[in-house]
This record gives C-alpha cells, sequence and structure tokens, in this order.
C-alpha cells in the first residue's frame, strides 16, 4: 500500500532533524559542512552504481542484512551519517536520500542561517573573485554564504551558481546552447 505523502513528508524531516541535530551537536558547522558533502557523495554513487542501490533497496533481503550491508558500505562515512543511512537502508527508504539531503540544507539555513552555493567554473577561483561571488551572495540571500567550489571543463567558460531551487547558469556552454536552440526555431530562413 502507497504511504500517505505527509507520512513520507515527516519521515524525511525526520531523518534530516536527527542528523542535523547529530552532526551539529558533535562539532558545528564545520561536522555539518563535511556531512553534507558527504551526502553528495552517497547520492551520486547511488545513482552511479545501480548494483549498490539494487543491493540496498532488495526487499527480498531482510532489513537487518540491509542494515548491515548499508552499514559496511557507508563505514567511512561520519558514523551519524552512516547510522541513517543504515536505518533507511533496513526501512527501504534510501530512494529518499536527495530529499533528506534538501531537508538537511533547509535545517542548515534555518538553525545555522548558512546557505551552500555550489559555483562551477572552468578553472579554480582566485581569491578575489570568491570573495566578490561571497559578498554578493551573502547580500542577495540575506544568510552567510559557504561555496562549494567545483571545476567543470565541459562548460567552456563563465560560471554556474547554484543554491536549493535557485540556479544562475552564465556558462558559455549554456550560452551557445540558447543561441543553438535558437537558429533552430528560426523557420524563415532570414536573420535572427
Amino acid at each position: 500500500m502507497p504511504a500517505n505523502r505527509r507520512v513520507i513528508k515527516e519521515e524525511i524531516a525526520a531523518y534530516a532533524g536527527v542528523l542535523f541535530d547529530a552532526v551539529n551537536d558533535r562539532g558545528g558547522l564545520e561536522a555539518v559542512l563535511e556531512v553534507r558533502a558527504q551526502m553528495v557523495a552517497v547520492i551520486a554513487a547511488l545513482r552511479e552504481d545501480m548494483d549498490l542501490s539494487l543491493a540496498l533497496a532488495d526487499l527480498d533481503s531482510t532489513p537487518e542484512n540491509r542494515y548491515q550491508v548499508a552499514k559496511g558500505t557507508f563505514a567511512a562515512c561520519a558514523p551519524e551519517l552512516a547510522e541513517v543511512l543504515a536505518v533507511m537502508a533496513q526501512r527501504a527508504d534510501l530512494r529518499r536520500l536527495p530529499r533528506v539531503y534538501e531537508a538537511f540544507d533547509a535545517l542548515m539555513a534555518d538553525r545555522l542561517g548558512t546557505v551552500v552555493v555550489d559555483v562551477t567554473t572552468v578553472v579554480p577561483l582566485d581569491d578575489e573573485l570568491r570573495r566578490i561571488i561571497k559578498e554578493k551572495t551573502e547580500a542577495d540571500l540575506g544568510s552567510k554564504v559557504v561555496l562549494s567550489e567545483h571545476i567543470d571543463p565541459q562548460i567552456l567558460g563563465g560560471i554556474i551558481m547554484s543554491t536549493g531551487e535557485k540556479r544562475i547558469d552564465a556558462s558559455i556552454i549554456s550560452q551557445l546552447n540558447h543561441a543553438r536552440n535558437v537558429l533552430k526555431e528560426t523557420s524563415d530562413g532570414g536573420e535572427c
């Protein structure tokens, strides 16, 4: 029987709240940021490794077995995260991890007044540009900002910034794709 949406939302909030409180109590913002980064890596691993995802969601396996597999698989993570992941696997809830991640981010913003802004560029940011981006985003968001920097040569140049549901894509590749779409839509053969 499908679970009620409200119940699912409450479960997600419970996972995120328990994890956030435990990590914040242990090490404050630094520990919260570390666990956030680990959650990103776990989500990516679960998306990329179907065998792992299937093993952790296998309903033919006992809940205790799923718990133990998750506990062993995520042993290198922070202990609080490893425990929450193991309980989620035990309850066949790991598919909800991206939503737990979003709720965890929201708790960080609400309780610590800190927002993580993911910044993707082709080359590493220099200190001056890092300072400018941080000051601008703090002013725009009204919160303390921590930059999570990523290098992606496929964007060709420019910058992509995102936090939660907000995304600014000023990359060269997106501008080229936009130009390509405009040219495809032009059907009269004339000038744009």
